[in-house]
């Protein structure tokens, strides 16, 4: 905290505050027929190409991430190809990092969270999240990040609304 401490007798604020942050989200959770329990905490997605075409936010991503903001802890992912990331961070109020895209999902834990990218450096963290999907863009799709994946979508739209109607996932997965 800046300017000041975090206690008031009997109680640590910054705890309190750190517990509501990381864990105020709900989850999504589903049960696949043949796959299990999937609960799930995180959404990180690959900005240029999946969220972005050309260093721009694609029509709809930011309506479609604001809805699930209560749901899943959102994680931005980039190389800021375009050298735009600034401008994308500013109008989703996130904040991307540029980091190896499967050591990210290692470090969230990747039973907790589901991918969402196209290139080929996204495959690793498809592969490691607990559900990839790969989407494909007017940039393509890498055929490693196709082979990744749990699920193919057409494009971040139809992706995202995933998890506004979950069961679409349990269909696509279910054996």
């Amino acid at each position: 905290m800046i300017g000041g401490n975090c206690t008031i007798p009997g109680r640590d604020l910054c705890s309190e505050f750190l517990n509501i942050f990381l864990y105020n989200y709900a989850m999504i959770e589903l049960n696949i027929p043949g796959r299990g329990q999937y609960e799930l905490e995180h959404l990180v997605c690959d900005v240029n190409g999946t969220l972005a075409v050309d260093g721009k936010l694609q029509d709809g991503v930011i309506r479609r991430l604001n809805t699930l903001r209560d749901r899943l802890s959102i994680h931005l992912l980039t190389a800021d190809t375009f050298g735009r990331q600034a401008i994308i961070d500013q109008q989703l109020n996130l904040e991307a990092v540029r980091i190896e895209p499967g050591a990210f999902v290692r470090q969230l834990g990747p039973e907790k969270v589901v991918a969402i990218g196209q290139g080929a450096n996204d495959a690793g963290m498809i592969e490691e999240a607990r559900l990839g999907i790969c989407i494909i863009s007017q940039e393509g799709a890498a055929v490693e990040t196709l082979m990744a994946a749990d699920l193919v979508m057409p494009d971040i739209n139809s992706a995202l609304e995933l998890f506004e109607k979950p069961l679409r996932v349990v269909a696509g997965l279910r054996k």
